[in-house]
């Protein structure tokens, strides 16, 4: 028995020895081209970055009265806009800190139960109530850090500390 091809083996002829082989010139080719488009592409990232207007710093803003919130208790505002929770807490008379809410691992809300830990319970992940750095679990960053200013009794966020 005779074997035929099918008619489209003779109408397109392919070597498959040769297909899969590509020549120095090509693979260098597509380097040059890969390596190119790369370059142009980090190119308009800075100049992005570059001529982006640069970030006002939000304005000063009221968290409430240093009588809302007692030694050993925390409050929850919203810092710089509505979508950022925030929270105050009093670790003594004199004493105020204020964090960003999100856990800086996968964005979980903190809490603060006294103590001297913020806890993120998703992942088991703790900060130091004192100055947000990680004490334990997988958060890469501390807390972002809200500086504030009492003024005639009246507590105000006034920036980020990242």
């Amino acid at each position: 028995m005779k074997q035929t091809q099918p008619k489209w083996k003779k109408d397109f002829p392919l070597d498959h020895a040769e297909e899969e082989h590509v020549s120095r010139r090509e693979f260098a080719k597509f380097l040059v081209l890969t390596s190119f488009g790369l370059f142009i592409g980090n190119c308009w990232i800075a100049a992005k970055q570059w001529l982006r207007p640069k970030q006002q710093p939000p304005p000063d803003t009221l968290i409430g009265s240093l009588d809302e919130v007692r030694i050993g208790e925390m409050k929850q505002f919203h810092y710089p806009d509505e979508k950022s929770p925030a929270i105050l807490i009093r670790l003594s008379k004199n004493e105020l800190v204020a964090y960003g809410q999100k856990c800086t691992h996968l964005s979980c809300a903190v809490f603060w139960e006294g103590g001297s830990k913020i806890t993120c319970p998703c992942h088991h992940g703790f900060f130091d109530v004192r100055d947000g750095h990680v004490l334990a679990g997988p958060p890469p960053r501390p807390l972002p850090r809200i500086p504030l200013k009492i003024s005639d009794g009246r507590v105000y966020a006034v920036g980020w500390e990242v």
